[in-house]
């Protein structure tokens, strides 16, 4: 694979890269660079994180080293109660691997990191004191407004939030951080603070936020708005039939985007074709080789939402059948971390 082939994997379904000039230079210059994600061990991991993980996938793909934090502390910061971050860490230290197996992806240079592992050390400890001097409580407020839980009288812990996000870059000993576009503001501020601790600035890779099934972006802690990765055969049924998803409406169809930037890459990656049945009393099966064409179809009608609704249904309970197997161990720990 040459290096557009590496910057185009890299730039498929992504929303926007800080910068891509820069991207392109890392690419020639390193070997094996390193990429990470965060994801605070707050709410269970459902469907949204394929999203993802088909994006580690890629770096994985184009020749990268992964990492992916999981970050304990960042949770405790953002209101998960102290005494079951070690159990939040275990069932999703459990699950994540399986979520890349169900995809099929290679995960031979992939690693997880603990946050706790090297947050509490004495000298990250002295960066985030040492970034606090120069960097404003506005400045914090703003950067963590579409991450951190603020309320009327805000807590302290939500404004050391983006101070160690900016640090973890350094620490990881990363190249680039992949993260959501609800991060931008956080990765900007990284950008700009690093240098002034003498570190570089990385590279900085969005991807857009998945609506949710009921309109607006999937939330661990709505159960009506998301599929959760043990949710059972029946249930990813129900849920989906009962998605918000108006005939010809494109805009916060939860449906159309997790079919758009999951279901259709790993379709397109395997070489299949989507297919929607149908009853033969309103017409034959439609076949499906890219996004556009069934967008089109929905849009100009053609295509009855409750025939989408169930394509979509029986290729999530596909990408899930895997991870099925083992949903009595995933259970138990789920029942520890979320009871």
């Amino acid at each position: 694979m040459d290096i557009n082939e590496k910057f185009n994997l890299i730039k498929r379904n992504t929303f926007e890269i800080i910068e891509e000039g820069e991207l392109k230079e890392l690419l020639k210059q390193k070997k094996t660079p390193v990429v990470y994600i965060g994801t605070a061990i707050t709410g269970k991991p459902h469907i949204a994180y394929y999203f993802w993980i088909l994006k580690l996938a890629d770096f994985l793909k184009a020749g990268f080293k992964v990492k992916l934090l999981l970050a304990d502390l960042h949770g405790a910061l953002d209101n998960t109660p102290w005494n079951i971050l070690d159990k939040r860490y275990d069932y999703y230290k459990k699950i994540i691997p399986l979520m890349f197996e169900s995809i099929g992806a290679k995960i031979n240079n992939f690693e997880f990191v603990k946050g706790s592992d090297y947050q509490l050390k004495a000298d990250y400890m002295l960066d985030v004191l040492r970034m606090s001097i120069f960097t404003s409580a506005n400045d914090c407020k703003k950067a963590a407004s579409e991450v951190v839980k603020f309320d009327e009288n805000p807590k302290l812990s939500g404004f050391i939030y983006p101070i160690m996000q900016t640090l973890d870059e350094q620490y990881l000993e990363v190249d680039v951080q992949l993260g959501g576009t609800d991060q931008r503001k956080i990765m900007v501020l990284a950008r700009e603070s690093l240098p002034k601790l003498d570190y570089k600035k990385r590279v900085e890779i969005m991807f857009p936020l998945i609506p949710g099934l009921i309109g607006k972006k999937m939330s661990a802690s709505d159960e009506k708005s998301k599929v959760d990765i043990l949710d059972d055969e029946e249930t990813v049924n129900k849920k989906i039939s009962e998605a918000y998803c108006i005939a010809g409406e494109v805009k916060d169809n939860g449906v159309l985007a997790f079919l758009k930037h999951v279901i259709m890459i790993i379709k397109s990656d395997n070489k299949e074709k989507f297919v929607v049945e149908r009853d033969p009393k309103y017409g034959k099966n439609l076949v499906y080789s890219n996004y556009e064409d069934i967008e089109k179809d929905f849009v100009n009608k053609n295509l009855h939402p409750l025939d989408l609704k169930r394509a979509v249904a029986k290729e999530i309970n596909l990408l899930l059948k895997p991870i099925r197997k083992k949903r009595d161990i995933l259970k138990k720990l789920a029942d520890k971390a979320y009871s």
